[in-house]
């Protein structure tokens, strides 16, 4: 029987099936959809994607492709008001510092390509129809293109099929929440007239704003605005000669060339549950926000890593049922805390009246510019934007606090004379991390329960990031802190997975 069907083939239910394989386990990835979608909005991979996109060595693949931002320019009532640099923005807190620019439809065929390189096709016009859960595993009706149909089982169902999800309302879940009053609209073009082209701009006049993204040095960009007036009232009539110019004049931004052009509308809303028997929720199908931040697609991303290292587990039985849990859990946790942050800021942006324009005018544009020269606000906000600072400290997998690192936290990115502490493994899968000099005993341990063990020669680097010399750290198989023991304990270590009845099959080893 096939471990996983994958409804959907966005960018998160093709990560969850790449991170899935790599794990060993049969997966089939379907899409009632005909070819990838050719209008994105979805801009930004943040760094921890990024990071995580090493353990199947998909970073600097992505990295070469995509378009490393300089810096981010506001405008306002065609002023510049403030130049925020973004190039080395998160420098010494990820291996990825920067802000990258790379289009969902462009990403989303670098990850079918890496699927097909492993022989994994996405099944194109297929839809599914129904599903029942059986208990010990799940039965979906599809229909083929040719308008045949298919009944087959699988033991796990993923339900990546946006915020429309059929799966979501065939089972029923609510998707609490609302709608923006304001359509949106993006516009893929070619542009001139800006002195600071590969630049990123945001421009405000009035009630008008557009946000300008170059994806190359060549002024291909992405337009990306709202439509206020009665024109939004009967937005499938929209064209790019009917949405508002004058953010754009203001600017000198000269339009010369639109390749494609399309409107939204934006939900913030969170479903009910993320699991339901043998059925998980991820990406747009679990919870949908503004797109302030660039935090959506990348959310998404994060769920499907987050539940594909737990299905594995239980799958090749070295994990109970219990595993699962954590998922909802802990995505569900960060989806609301999201929606909360991006609708408090994209309530500000879209706000309406004469005080909302003063305050996008002058306040935010000076409010950023202060912020961004303060190195601590400057870093949180990094942290915040790129993912780094995401944590589960109140997961049942997480344990402990080892210097000032607790677990559920992701782990502190060190390089020291070359050495990086994020190398990924050859084989996804539990590690341990010892700053200085591991005890026989820990060593023991980690060869006998196949655990990878990684000592790193204690540096002063090390303990300006917050580790502790000695102490012993479990990553967990998406990286994250699981357990950080002060005491560098081979007991702890030992009752940290008897207590939860998890076992490790996989052949580790000691890596200095």
């Amino acid at each position: 029987m096939l471990d996983v069907l994958v409804v959907g083939a966005g960018p998160t239910g093709l990560v969850h099936a790449l991170w899935l394989h790599a794990q060993g386990v049969r997966v089939r990835i379907i899409d009632r959809t005909g070819e990838p979608g050719t209008t994105s909005r979805a801009m930004a991979v943040q760094s921890r994607t990024l990071e995580l996109y090493r353990q199947l060595g998909l970073a600097d693949e992505v990295v070469s492709a995509g378009f490393r931002t300089p810096a981010m320019n506001m405008w306002a009532r065609g002023k510049h008001r403030v130049r925020i640099p973004l190039q080395e923005i998160g420098t010494g807190i990820s291996p990825h510092p920067y802000i990258l620019v790379y289009p969902q439809d462009f990403h989303e065929k670098t990850l079918v390509a890496k699927l097909q390189s492993f022989g994994i096709e996405v099944e194109r016009n297929t839809e599914l129809l129904s599903l029942e859960d059986k208990g010990e595993h799940v039965e979906v009706r599809l229909r083929r293109a040719d308008g045949t149909e298919e009944i087959t089982s699988a033991r796990y169902l993923a339900a990546c099929d946006g915020a429309s999800s059929t799966v979501r309302k065939q089972l029923g879940i609510g998707f609490e929440g609302g709608t923006y009053q304001h359509v949106f609209y993006v516009a893929d073009v070619d542009l001139s007239g800006l002195d600071n082209t590969g630049e990123a701009h945001v421009a405000l006049n009035g009630e008008d704003f557009v946000v300008v993204l170059f994806y190359d040095s060549n002024g291909k960009a992405r337009l990306i605005g709202t439509v206020r007036d009665e024109r939004a009232d009967h937005p499938e009539n929209l064209t790019f000669d009917d949405v508002g110019h004058e953010a754009m004049a203001s600017v000198g931004i000269h339009v010369d060339k639109v390749n494609w052009f399309s409107h939204y509308r934006v939900h913030h809303r969170v479903a009910d549950r993320f699991r339901q028997g043998r059925v998980f929720l991820m990406g747009d199908a679990g919870h949908v926000h503004s797109p302030v931040g660039g935090q959506g697609m990348n959310t998404g991303i994060l769920d499907a890593i987050n539940l594909a290292w737990k299905l594995a587990a239980v799958i090749h039985g070295q994990a109970p049922d219990a595993l699962l849990d954590t998922y909802a859990t802990e995505r569900q946790t960060f989806a609301h805390e999201l929606v909360k942050t991006t609708d408090r800021a994209f309530s500000l942006i879209t706000a309406d009246g004469e005080f909302a324009n003063l305050m996008r005018s002058y306040g935010v544009p000076l409010i950023a510019g202060a912020a961004f020269k303060i190195g601590s606000t400057r870093e949180m906000l990094f942290r915040m934007v790129s993912q780094t600072g995401l944590a589960y400290k109140d997961s049942a997998l997480s344990e402990g606090r080892a210097g000032d690192v607790e677990g559920g936290e992701r782990l502190p990115w060190v390089n020291v004379d070359g050495q990086d502490n994020f190398e990924p493994l050859p084989v996804m899968g539990w590690q341990v991390h010892v700053y200085g000099t591991a005890t026989p005993e820990v060593r023991a341990w980690c060869v006998q329960n196949g655990v990878t063990l990684r000592q790193f020669a204690w540096a002063d680097e090390h303990g300006k990031a917050g580790l502790k010399q000695n102490a012993v750290y479990l990553l967990r198989p998406d990286t994250w802190v699981a357990l950080a023991d002060p005491d560098g304990s081979a007991d702890t270590l030992d009752a940290y997975f008897t207590s939860r009845s998890y076992v490790v099959s996989k052949e580790g080893g000691i890596r200095e």
